[in-house]
């Protein structure tokens, strides 16, 4: 392996192990060292508070913990589905806003002006904001052929907020592909379409693939917010066995599901991002 390379796969090195190499025993050792020791003044800072006996009834009860889990649990199923549902409608819906954003030519332009007015709309108002709306005032229409469930609405919402930031971040993977690459696909012949289709979309979506992880774990996380108009899902059953047992454990259960899922979507990301550096730096050499 040469020079350069090795010095590449250094620098790619991970910075929250800062200065570590590999076979370093003794900067790994200080690592583990310091970071048990950390761990332990803060868990006996907190252990030996006043209040801890009261908190630890309160949130840490472990017989609670082990009865509400597989509630829990089963509900937060239906968080995993509104996210799925969410997440696939996102992907094409914000896309078709991006590419409307973008199109060329006075005559076009109503269909630009929309698309600004959408973003700039959904991205303003809280998301919290748009589930009460819609979840409250869009069954009481009563239009025909069209769902009443909280549980629909709820989804919509999440949809058109998500579609709102999904598709600036479309966007600017758009822009970010140079001029010359739609130049050079027009002299060859291709219309703007088919050069928007087969070149810049495919360069533009892989650019932007890390952001749009970034804001999916937020989509999931904000799934918990429909439990606001009334479906029960995870968020909403910890609350029930809240309320019926005075123990706000079953909150740690949802938390913990939510962590169990948030994680492995955060190292994804890293993954690909780390990927997409080594792809740019063996282009570059």
């Amino acid at each position: 392996m040469s020079v350069d390379a090795e010095t590449g796969r250094a620098a790619r090195r991970s910075k929250i192990l800062g200065s570590l190499q590999g076979g370093d025993t003794r900067n790994l050792a200080i690592a583990v060292t310091s970071t048990v020791v950390f761990a332990a003044i803060v868990v006996l800072a907190i252990v030996s508070s006043a209040g801890w006996p009261a908190v630890r009834k309160a949130f840490f009860d472990r017989q609670l913990f082990s009865q509400s889990f597989p509630e829990v649990a089963h509900a937060f199923l239906l968080n995993v589905r509104i996210f799925c549902i969410a997440e696939a409608v996102i992907l094409v819906f914000a896309l078709a806003i991006a590419v409307l954003r973008g199109l060329p030519g006075p005559v076009l332009f109503p269909f630009r002006a929309l698309a600004v007015i959408y973003t700039d709309l959904f991205r303003g108002i809280p998301t919290i904001l748009v589930i009460y709306i819609l979840g409250f005032g869009a069954p009481a229409l009563q239009l025909s052929g069209v769902p009443n469930s909280p549980l629909f609405w709820g989804i919509v919402a999440l949809v058109l907020v998500y579609s709102a930031y999904v598709a600036e971040v479309y966007r600017a993977g758009i822009e970010s592909v140079h001029p010359s690459q739609e130049a050079a696909a027009r002299s060859l012949g291709l219309s703007r379409p088919k050069t928007l289709r087969y070149v810049i979309l495919p360069q533009a979506v892989r650019r932007v693939v890390p952001p749009l992880l970034n804001d999916f774990i937020g989509l999931q996380k904000d799934s918990a917010l429909v439990a606001l108009i009334g479906p029960v899902e995870a968020f909403r059953q910890s609350q029930i066995d809240v309320a019926a047992t005075f123990n706000y454990t079953p909150y740690l259960c949802t938390a913990l599901l939510f962590v169990l899922l948030t994680i492995p979507m955060a190292r994804l990301t890293d993954w690909v991002v780390a990927r997409d550096r080594r792809r740019q730096s063996a282009g570059a050499r």
